[in-house]
């Protein structure tokens, strides 16, 4: 989700008693050659869950990218769509330097790292100077043109966060526990003295950023 959708407003929930969980399992893009575009989300990482082939008139190829609860889907009759005619995809990052190297490692073209100055403005080159969460942003293409956008967030803003905090992979746990500390060092010389009850104040940190709550300070 981009910064500017977000700006002032704020999350609105359902009622209680009307709530059901709706969680978004596929998005599916076109692609014009099936074989190609398999081989292309192997390279990336991506995980391959399945590869259906039903005669000659149905396939379908499903990947999921690293942590992310929602997958893909392309093959064949399963989409009227223009192979190439996704745009935007988001792809959210604990760290938007680190993910493009992965991706340049793995021989994908990516567009350098940007941030956008404000609305009505062109973006600027390299990261946002302050790192806020939504700001940073970099962009590739499958070979079908289909448009990936990588965006760095490391703090939800409130209301966004539904779930416990939770991780599912041992990067992005480990970026959080290097935030915390960076924030807990910074505390420590606010205080003046050693925080020996430094666990407490490392998991405080790390669920409030995650849930979108008013960092401790």
């Amino acid at each position: 989700m981009s910064s500017t959708q977000v700006r002032g407003e704020t999350a609105i929930e359902t009622p209680q008693a009307q709530k059901v969980d709706m969680k978004l399992e596929v998005v599916v893009i076109a692609v014009a050659d099936v074989e190609r575009a398999k081989r292309f989300y192997i390279e990336l990482g991506w995980r391959l869950d399945a590869d259906f082939i039903v005669g000659d008139e149905f396939r379908v190829v499903q990947f999921t990218p690293p942590g992310s609860p929602c997958s893909i889907h392309f093959g064949t009759g399963v989409t009227s769509a223009a192979p190439g005619s996704a745009r935007g995809l988001y792809l959210i990052v604990s760290d938007i330097e680190a993910a493009r190297a992965d991706l340049v490692d793995r021989g994908v073209d990516v567009g350098e790292v940007f941030h956008r100055a404000g609305p009505g403005k062109p973006p600027l080159r390299g990261p946002d100077p302050e790192r806020h969460s939504y700001a940073s942003f970099a962009s590739f293409n499958d070979p079908d043109g289909n448009s990936w956008l990588l965006q760095e967030i490391t703090e939800r803003l409130p209301g966004r966060v539904d779930a416990d905090t939770a991780f599912t992979s041992s990067s992005d746990l480990a970026s959080a526990l290097r935030r915390a500390a960076a924030a807990h060092g910074e505390h420590e010389k606010r205080t003046g003295q050693q925080d020996a009850n430094w666990p407490d104040w490392y998991a405080n940190y790390i669920v409030r950023e995650q849930s979108g709550k008013p960092l401790p300070s």
